[in-house]
């Protein structure tokens, strides 16, 4: 791993300066410690804050930041302003990392830095990420996807390095609940971010609970499946308390990029 960690380096250290896209999870905490690395105080690592980004989030990424001692800068995003974003068809993502790309070559037009940076991997390449193409409209750069790391490899490097989210469950935006066609509104993503804490404070470590109209279904990882269902009384209860009319627990473990596969 030292010879890829030392080629990361050189790739983030040749661009001068950078800025992070930095939500706190593992690529991008990875991303953000080699650039600390690499560039010493000519790296910020940029977290984007909206009502799309789930509770517990922005204060998990300061504590990343902290601890690979890079630059911590917060900004507001306002994906929902755009029609094409609330509207929620399959190029959602587009959008809103359109909307976060802009926000960041800003930050480092003004700043003097001179790239941007995103956590894209390798294993994006085989998962539907309209959001890569909103990456090439604005010149950002993709040091671990360049590098061909995978998920495995970013892992194993972030516990090298001793970064806190290393073992994290990835935690995409909380508008990735909804299923494509399903209008995105302040309040949908509100009771998402509600039930999930509620199900969170019961113990699950990995989960989702997807947004259908009334009712909250809950995917749990299926290392964790037995036992909600052997408490579904408690798991639903939580989701019924954020404000949901039905609530009910998958049988299905739950997958990372599900509701993506029809359009893979």
């Amino acid at each position: 791993m030292s010879d890829l960690l030392d080629d990361l380096e050189a790739r983030v250290g040749a661009l001068g300066s950078a800025v992070v896209a930095f939500s706190g999870g593992v690529d991008s905490s990875l991303v953000a410690a080699v650039a600390a690395r690499a560039l010493g105080d000519r790296a910020l690592a940029v977290t984007a804050v909206s009502p799309a980004l789930a509770s517990g989030e922005l204060s998990g990424a300061r504590g990343v930041a902290a601890a690979v001692g890079i630059a911590h800068r917060t900004i507001t995003t306002d994906e929902l302003a755009r029609a094409e974003y609330r509207r929620n068809d399959r190029f959602r993502c587009y959008h809103c990392k359109t909307e976060l790309y802009g926000r960041l070559l800003a930050v480092a037009a003004a700043d003097g830095y001179a790239a941007v940076l995103s956590g894209a991997i390798a294993d994006d390449l085989g998962d539907w990420r309209p959001g890569l193409r909103a990456a090439a409209e604005h010149g950002v750069r993709h040091p671990l996807l360049e590098a061909g790391v995978d998920k495995r490899q970013v892992r194993a490097l972030a516990r090298d390095l001793g970064i806190p989210s290393a073992d994290k469950p990835a935690s995409p935006c909380l508008a990735s609940r909804l299923p494509y066609g399903t209008r995105v509104t302040p309040e949908a993503l509100a009771r998402i971010d509600l039930a999930e804490r509620g199900v969170r404070s019961l113990g699950f470590r990995e989960f989702r609970v997807r947004h259908h109209g009334l009712l909250g279904r809950v995917e749990v990882a299926a290392d964790e499946l037995d036992r909600a269902l052997a408490n579904s009384a408690e798991v639903t209860a939580a989701v019924l308390d954020a404000g949901y009319a039905r609530a009910e627990i998958s049988r299905r473990p739950f997958r990372s990029g599900s509701l993506n596969v029809v359009h893979v």
